[in-house]
């Protein structure tokens, strides 16, 4: 529990930085001189949500009673899930077919290089660590 309350507040706050920086930066590129407060309000809350299931979500992989495809599989679906019906909700994308089916595969190709970038890693890192042991015993 206590795990998954700091990485509730490190999304939060992690959201609400993007939201932050997302604001500036049509402030100052657009140069925007008045924002719409409602919308304003709107993304800001989508982007701390997101944030935050971004980063309780991979409480999964901690979970040693789930095979990695099982962890992987329940992961994906979560945040598919919640991020399409934040998207939709909130406007980020247009509610047609061919708008979600464009995301979800560029989601999806995201997603997958994200988990074999961490998947390598953390084979490496248990490959060191073994090499380690292995060399003091």
């Amino acid at each position: 529990m206590k795990t998954f309350l700091f990485r509730s507040m490190i999304g939060i706050f992690f959201g609400a930085f993007i939201a932050v920086l997302l604001t500036n930066s049509v402030v100052y590129f657009g140069e925007q001189d008045v924002l719409d407060g409602q919308l304003f309000l709107k993304n800001s809350l989508g982007s701390i949500f997101s944030g935050w299931f971004f980063t309780v979500s991979p409480l999964y992989f901690e979970n040693t009673n789930l095979r990695l495809s099982q962890q992987t599989a329940l992961h994906f679906i979560t945040v598919v899930v919640l991020y399409f019906i934040l998207a939709f909700g909130i406007g980020w994308i247009p509610f047609t077919w061919s708008s979600f089916a464009l995301t979800l595969g560029l989601f999806i190709v995201v997603y997958a290089i994200f988990w074999t970038a961490f998947y390598l890693y953390f084979r490496k890192q248990a490959k060191k660590l073994n090499a380690e042991l292995n060399g003091f015993s």
